[in-house]
């Protein structure tokens, strides 16, 4: 039998929110959403933002004046709905008004020379020959120069890009916890990976019981590194700025270090660790690798994911001047006026000039199906493949290719071969890259109309996360996984309320792309759709909760069903006491700095196991010969 991959925790923060429990998702549909659960998601976005703070049972403003959680929307909902989503960019990025840069500027010598005084320990080494310097005092010297000296000064520019897909306004991962340091993409990794254990409602170490170390992995991946000043940032401008490069800056920035905080910090995983970049497709990429050990039996339980926060001068400057991000001027000339709509920068399938910046962190914990029967995990969602197709010859990197025909084909193809063509045609609905940019409509939206046509799919249901959060680039793809799950728990399909209209060079002959947020039927499959920088595609299909259980029913019977069931009524019970502690502002993060460190003297190692200390369970060590046949 072929293991299924399931779905049992997802967590992280966007523009829109937390991932868990689908907080992110609704605020994108808000004006869908029963009272309840607006009155709920208005509540942990107002904690999550810092608008309001739990002390002794109570809620109370930043004031300190107690605070209703009926009140809540009342008086915070305005200030709550503009400082998420995609908005003008925030000062705790940078000012995209008056954003900081140094000029270069050549002063020539009047009177025959350019003379000033400056302290003798900033006087460069060497000293260039062209300058004299005369002593004035112990300290300080006097510098004349007879040529042109070339100079940089601090100065200041006025940004043409001046949106993104931020996190919520107020939200600091650095104050959750001791961060020592680190850079954005690596606090929002320590909460991301929290959030998503704490959602599978079974705690760690239970889980470790079940399965032996070496059956645990972690797969997630930046794009950029982590490039603000902690890490790559730094190690790139410090000099240049007169700073030094601090030992931290290169470790801090690889892209592989969301991986090794969560091995290190959060779970202390000893399994497998994997980390791959695949462009915007990362998320997807990394998801791969994990399916594909889980069907291999190497990892049993994985963590999978992206961060990436990378609203910074240089890389908005870098896509910018690539004339990849829709610009003020752009957006003007779309809308005819003179002010910019930043709410609206990203549009996709409809006029649009440019992608968003936005900034993420997804991940999604993953089981076999037998252990997640056995633990009673509650099942979100199934994933049985990723297809990964590259370009083949193209003259532009960056343009797009055939690759993504086969990865969407091969999703279809397979989905259909599981659950029947009815499905596919009837129930199923794509989750596109959706990039916002006037080549993507056009080459994107023809993929999805000529591989609806060859399976026959009529009124194809799409949704583009990228209007709402933005693209952050590596975890794009799990914003368009939490997006799929949030559809899947409500029922609500996500229009494109940035546009007006869809763009009249899209494919829409065999697609239903929407303006409004709009109730739908039980959804059976999501495709979730990327195409990469570099010729990076990828395609995963994504089975509803509803058609993973009946799934699990036809292969475990009615014995071990009812045990699960069972087991699933505690686990749901502890989800429920996350979400509301989560909702208060109790985010609870997982940060081992040094605790429950392995000493190596304390392994033990035999030709058949090896023991390590803190864990229940030995490592077997093989004594099969995979190549008997060739011996």
């Amino acid at each position: 039998m072929t293991v299924l991959p399931l779905v049992v925790g997802m967590g992280g923060i966007n523009a829109a929110g937390r991932t868990s429990f689908h907080q992110g998702f609704r605020r994108i549909v808000i004006d869908k959403l029963t009272a309840e659960a607006r009155q709920e998601t208005f509540l942990g976005l107002a904690t999550l933002m810092n608008l309001v703070h739990l002390e002794n049972d109570q809620l109370f403003d930043n004031q300190n004046n107690p605070v209703a959680v009926s009140d809540i929307e009342t008086r915070f909902g305005e200030q709550i709905l503009a400082g998420t989503l995609i908005r003008k960019i925030e000062k705790n990025h940078f000012d995209p008004d008056a954003t900081h840069c140094h000029q270069k500027l050549t002063l020539t010598p009047s009177n025959g020379q350019i003379e000033f005084e400056v302290r003798t320990r900033d006087l460069p080494n060497p000293v260039p020959s062209s300058w004299q310097v005369t002593e004035i005092e112990k300290g300080r010297v006097k510098v004349a120069i007879s040529d042109n000296l070339v100079i940089t000064h601090d100065s200041f520019r006025d940004n043409p890009i001046k949106a993104a897909g931020q996190f919520p306004t107020g939200f600091e991962p650095a104050n959750l916890y001791n961060s020592r340091y680190q850079p954005r993409g690596l606090q929002a990794t320590i909460f991301a990976a929290s959030d998503a254990i704490h959602s599978v409602g079974i705690d760690w170490q239970d889980i470790m019981q079940h399965i032996t170390p070496d059956q645990v992995g972690t797969y997630s991946a930046s794009i950029a590194g982590q490039m603000q000043n902690e890490a790559f940032g730094g190690l790139m401008k410090s000099r240049l700025l007169g700073d030094r490069v601090s030992t931290k800056n290169l470790a801090l920035g690889l892209n592989s270090m969301s991986t090794d905080f969560i091995n290190a910090y959060v779970t202390g995983n000893v399994g497998t660790t994997f980390t791959v970049t695949g462009a915007c497709a990362t998320f997807l990429y990394n998801l791969s690798a994990a399916i594909n050990d889980i069907q291999a039996g190497r990892t049993r339980v994985a963590i999978v994911g992206s961060a990436e926060t990378a609203i910074t001068p240089e890389m908005v400057e870098g896509f910018g001047n690539m004339s990849a991000l829709a610009n003020e001027e752009g957006l003007k000339r779309l809308d005819g006026t003179d002010t910019a709509d930043h709410r609206r920068t990203s549009r996709p399938f409809g006029e649009n000039c440019g992608f968003t910046i936005g900034e993420g962190a997804h991940f999604v914990v993953l089981m076999d199906d037998k252990l997640a029967i056995t633990t009673g995990a509650k099942v979100m969602a199934a994933v049985p493949d990723v297809f990964i197709n590259a370009d083949g010859i193209k003259k532009s990197i960056t343009a797009p290719g055939p690759g993504n025909y086969i990865t969407m084909a091969k999703s279809v193809a397979l989905a259909q071969s599981i659950l029947g063509a009815e499905a596919v045609q009837k129930r199923s609905f794509i989750l596109a890259h959706g990039s916002s940019t006037p080549q993507n409509r056009v080459t994107e939206s023809l993929i999805y109309d000529r591989v609806a046509k060859a399976f026959d799919i009529h009124n194809w249901k799409l949704a583009a996360p990228k209007a709402f959060v933005g693209h952050t680039i590596g975890p794009a793809s799990g914003d368009q996984m939490a997006m799929a799950l949030g559809i899947f728990s409500h029922n609500i399909m996500p229009g494109i309320t940035t546009i007006d209209k869809v763009a009249d060079d899209v494919y829409a002959d065999h697609l239903d792309i929407r303006t409004e947020h709009y109730h739908c039927e039980p959804m059976d499959v999501a495709f979730i759709n990327s195409k990469g920088f570099g010729g990076n595609n990828a395609t995963a299909a994504v089975f509803s909760p509803a058609i993973t259980m009946a799934m699990l029913q036809k292969r475990y019977g009615d014995t071990l069903m009812a045990q699960y069931q069972a087991k699933l009524i505690t686990v749901e019970a502890k989800q429920a006491q996350y979400q509301q502690r989560a909702d208060f502002g109790q985010f609870d993060l997982i940060y081992k700095f040094g605790d429950g460190q392995i000493d190596d003297n304390e392994i033990t190692i035999s030709s058949d196991s090896i023991q390590l200390p803190g864990f229940e369970n030995s490592i077997p060590l093989s004594k099969h010969n995979p190549f008997a046949d060739m011996m």
